[in-house]
């Protein structure tokens, strides 16, 4: 079993009880933060906005069987007052406990329902190769996103494009994605840009960052573009406990050669994946 596929039998099994991070970490046998950047990773979805939602879904459930007290509803489902059930359901689903129960359906709510333990996407790696890299000056366009919207990823690259090549003290003929500050919600910048010797004489519109000198384990995908969620995912899930390794809170980097065809979507690419050296 997976940490991922060990969270998820520790979820659904105590789902009417007290849960922290720290608790599905523990019994996955890794760190919080792996376990965050994992679960987002393979699943989409932050861990405990699905414990929320899977709870939320229950509860709806009861409710549109016509549950009596909605104060016992909201207990079970780990909150301390009507009020606060509330809020979270509201949120949630758009109508009040009230609303559902009354219509006794809730057929027209967007339940969260269990991630099967073997539905989890993954691909098949080659082994890594491991490297410790120079610091890097990275420029280019930046935006935050969260796991389960990262949509406008493709047209921040369509818009850095015509800079490729044009940048003032650009290095090569590389470019790169660069995904970091990551937070327990799921949520992360993203920025797409090339490797520069200095930040001076930038355009206006581009953001920057520094990286710092890191052990990283590098996989060479050479499939389509579209194999980029997989393959983190399976890093995540299956390669990272295999290997004995660990992960560390730094920028992980795609890499984009020459050979790549930003217009098919062909030619490869790489992941750096930061490690503890």
């Amino acid at each position: 079993m997976s940490p991922i596929q060990k969270a998820l039998w520790f979820v659904e099994s105590r789902l009417a009880q007290p849960l922290t991070l720290e608790d599905v970490a523990r019994h996955s046998g890794v760190s919080s933060f792996h376990l965050t950047r994992a679960f987002a990773a393979v699943t989409g979805y932050p861990l405990m906005k699905y414990v929320r939602g899977r709870r939320l879904s229950e509860a709806a459930r009861e409710l549109s069987g016509g549950a009596p007290d909605i104060l016992s509803v909201a207990l079970e489902a780990g909150y301390g007052s009507h009020e606060a059930f509330t809020r979270a359901f509201r949120d949630q689903f758009g109508l009040t406990p009230e609303h559902v129960r009354d219509e006794r359906s809730c057929g027209n709510l967007t339940l969260m329902e269990p991630i099967t333990m073997d539905s989890t996407p993954s691909i098949d790696l080659a082994q890594p190769r491991f490297v410790t890299s120079t610091p890097m000056l990275l420029a280019g366009f930046s935006a935050r996103y969260n796991c389960a919207s990262s949509a406008g990823i493709p047209g921040q690259w369509q818009r850095l494009g015509p800079f490729i090549g044009h940048v003032a003290e650009q290095i090569g003929d590389v470019a790169y994605g660069a995904a970091y500050n990551f937070d327990d919600d799921g949520n992360f910048d993203y920025l797409c840009g090339v490797a520069v010797k200095s930040f001076s004489d930038l355009p206006a519109e581009f953001a920057t960052l520094r990286v710092p000198a890191l052990a990283y384990a590098v996989f060479h995908q050479p499939g389509h573009i579209t194999t980029i969620r997989q393959t983190c995912a399976t890093i995540w899930s299956k390669w990272l406990p295999q290997s004995g390794r660990e992960a560390i809170d730094a920028p992980l980097l795609e890499r984009y050669g020459p050979e790549f065809n930003a217009v098919t979507g062909n030619g490869g690419f790489e992941i750096w994946f930061p490690v503890k050296a």
